[in-house]
């Protein structure tokens, strides 16, 4: 590998950590769409900033952006607040206007200036490594690669500082504020990190992809866990090898690099997304059907133990008797069976003793409505889990 192509994949790997951490904790406040209110509405803090600087390398761009990102969400949860709109119609009328000034500050005062739209919102990892960062004439490396590790070190160090409060904030604003966690304070110091972290991210992969780094590893590391720990080390994890491979996969592919990236990690939450073991789709659906078939076997046990007559209990007739299609019926009799619940003679089905305590159980289960009652009796009956 040449050196442009080691920097490349450094300054994504950088990038990648530093939206992960955020994005873990804007996605279990369910405040994901926010992160793509502030790649937007920062536009007019830079554009601002380089008025007052004349300087578009100035870290007051990065400051005045972050300020802007943080009246970005004042203002969306100020228009929450009223009850008239919901968060998302606040984020989806919040930041097209302040996204929309810059756009009008860019194209009536910097016509002439390289700062554009299109480098805003797409960028461009392949030119990263050119610009330099060179201090008392020694070239000391890209510049982004400084920014967003400086960025990067920050983040940690304030993640490390304040994880508690950080977690406790997050799943419980009540319990916070009681135990002396300003949630106000907490809430905005988040959205803040989260505004330097998309700005210094800016020129060197743009606004889709730094919204897709923060938030699809944060998302599929929630569908594999609910520890907080362990959802950061995923969320790091998918971003780094999803944006080294999407390099690769753009070197193979001579396509945007960008665009790769955010490709990888689209389809990595597409495969966790249908295989996690348990908040994955075919999961839930495997499970689903688990449950409909247990409910259909407590229906047709107490169809068993109400009626004495051999006519309802005739196995031709069962799906008749409960309303039920062969295929279910057999289904259920198989269960019944599996689990020594019912005995059939001459094609007559009659309740074990072990399936008689189970229905009595189950009749108990219904008149009180207590969970407790019919979890344990998965286990004591053998019945598969749901």
């Amino acid at each position: 590998m040449s050196a442009p192509q080691i920097e490349i994949q450094l300054i994504a790997a950088i990038v990648a950590i530093a939206c992960a951490i955020p994005g873990v904790f804007l996605v279990m406040r369910k405040m994901a769409l926010i992160s793509d209110a502030i790649s937007h509405s920062i536009l007019p803090g830079i554009v601002v900033g380089f008025f007052l600087t004349e300087d578009l390398n100035s870290p007051w761009l990065i400051l005045l952006a972050a300020v802007t990102g943080v009246i970005t969400v004042i203002l969306v949860e100020a228009i929450q607040k009223t009850g008239l709109v919901k968060e998302d119609t606040a984020i989806g009328l919040v930041f097209p206007a302040l996204f929309s000034i810059g756009v009008i500050l860019i194209a009536k005062n910097a016509n002439d200036i390289h700062l554009d739209v299109d480098a805003v919102l797409l960028g461009e990892l392949a030119f990263a490594p050119f610009d330099r960062l060179v201090v008392a004439g020694t070239d000391i490396g890209p510049k982004s690669l400084w920014v967003m590790g400086v960025i990067l070190s920050i983040t940690i160090g304030l993640l490390i500082a304040f994880f508690k409060e950080l977690k406790v904030s997050t799943f419980d604003e009540g319990l916070s504020a009681a135990l002396g966690f300003s949630p106000v304070v907490l809430h905005y110091g988040l959205m803040s990190i989260s505004s330097v972290t998309v700005v210094g991210a800016f020129d060197a992969v743009g606004a889709v992809l730094v919204v897709a780094l923060m938030i699809a590893p944060a998302a599929t590391a929630y569908l594999l866990t609910s520890d907080l720990k362990k959802m950061l080390v995923l969320s790091v994890f998918f971003g780094v090898s999803s944006a080294i491979a999407g390099y690769w996969m753009a070197h193979l592919l001579d396509a945007s690099i960008s665009g790769s990236m955010t490709t990888v990690l689209g389809v990595v939450f597409l495969i966790v997304y249908l295989l996690a073991p348990s908040k994955g789709l075919i999961a839930v659906m495997y499970r689903q059907r688990q449950q409909r078939l247990e409910v259909s076997l407590i229906t047709f046990l107490l169809h068993l133990n109400n009626h004495a007559e051999e006519s309802e209990r005739h196995i031709n007739h069962l799906n008749e008797h409960i309303n039920w299609q062969r295929v279910r019926s057999q289904s259920v009799l198989d269960l019944a069976h599996k689990n020594n619940m019912i005995t059939i003679t001459d094609h007559i089905v009659t309740l074990t003793p072990k399936g008689k305590e189970f229905t009595d159980l189950a009749l108990e289960y219904i008149v009180t409505n207590k969970d407790d009652k019919i979890e344990h009796m998965k286990d004591d009956f053998f019945l598969f889990r749901g």
